[in-house]
């Protein structure tokens, strides 16, 4: 993210304005997490994220949800509950922020969720009622779950996590350009442009003795109300 920040225009940053924070943040978090050998190869997705930033909260939904959905399969057991958990808030919040709440959840999270029937029984019985506060979500919430994501990722006794981590990005960029305004102001240090400051990054929630998982009940209270239980 510090040569988006340099390609930008910007100053030397790894929470470069050019590109939108939650992208930002699965930026930083697969670059720290992927082997050596594999991390040169993001060198060139670097000019896919300047420009892209909104303020449309489908866009931190998407981000998450991709990062949920991509994580549920793979990762150690004792994190699937979180993973579960994730891809249902993420499916119940994009129905609402799309009027469309109730609706079935998409196809790709159906799937996901069927490869883990045990985790899925559990996540549908716990976020049943379980209120999700909008701002909570975008500045906790889907930064936890991007983190945890590509955490579980990189330890999953997979053949090729790496080629995961990889496409988890790309697949990012594509649902970020896909809802991202396209008129973004244009700066003499790159035809694309800056765009305006960001938030700054989020902490993300730390594990208790209980739950080194992160997936406590108390814990994806706090991410989705917005207050520590």
């Amino acid at each position: 993210m510090e040569f988006a920040s340099y390609l930008a225009g910007e100053r030397w940053s790894d929470h470069p304005a050019c590109t939108h924070p939650l992208l930002a943040v699965l930026a930083r978090n697969v670059n720290d997490y992927i082997s050596d050998e594999a991390r040169q190869a993001l060198v060139g997705l670097v000019p896919d994220v300047i420009g892209l930033t909104g303020s449309d909260l489908r866009i931190d939904v998407r981000i998450a949800l991709r990062a949920a959905r991509t994580a549920l399969p793979v990762v150690a057991e004792e994190r699937q509950r979180a993973m579960a958990a994730a891809v249902l808030t993420c499916e119940r919040l994009l129905a609402d922020l799309d009027s469309r709440p109730g609706t079935p959840m998409s196809q790709q999270s159906q799937d996901a969720l069927a490869k883990v029937p045990g985790a899925a029984v559990w996540a549908h019985r716990y976020t049943r009622n379980i209120a999700i506060s909008r701002r909570a979500f975008r500045r906790q919430t889907a930064p936890a779950i991007v983190g945890y994501a590509v955490h579980g990722i990189a330890r999953a006794c997979v053949p090729d996590p790496d080629r995961l981590l990889h496409d988890l990005l790309v697949g990012a960029i594509e649902d970020c350009r896909a809802r991202c305004a396209p008129d973004w102001p244009r700066s003499t240090a790159d035809p694309r442009g800056e765009a305006a400051p960001g938030p700054r990054r989020t902490a993300m929630p730390q594990p208790t003795q209980s739950h080194p998982e992160l997936a406590s009940d108390a814990q994806w209270s706090w991410s989705l109300r917005g207050a520590p239980p």
